[in-house]
């Protein structure tokens, strides 16, 4: 006689939320913070 397979309990999980990737962020506004500082230093020289 074979015994009925008992099915593993289903486990509530909340949905994963997106996590922003922070270290990209700040990459992206360094490398938006030295483009902005070169035009203005290039603007302000008359270059």
């Amino acid at each position: 006689m074979s015994t009925a397979k008992k099915k593993p309990p289903i486990t509530s999980r909340a949905p994963h939320k997106e996590e922003v990737n922070k270290k990209a962020l700040i990459w992206i506004g360094a490398a938006f913070v030295v483009v902005v500082g070169a035009l203005a230093t290039l603007l302000a020289l008359n270059i």
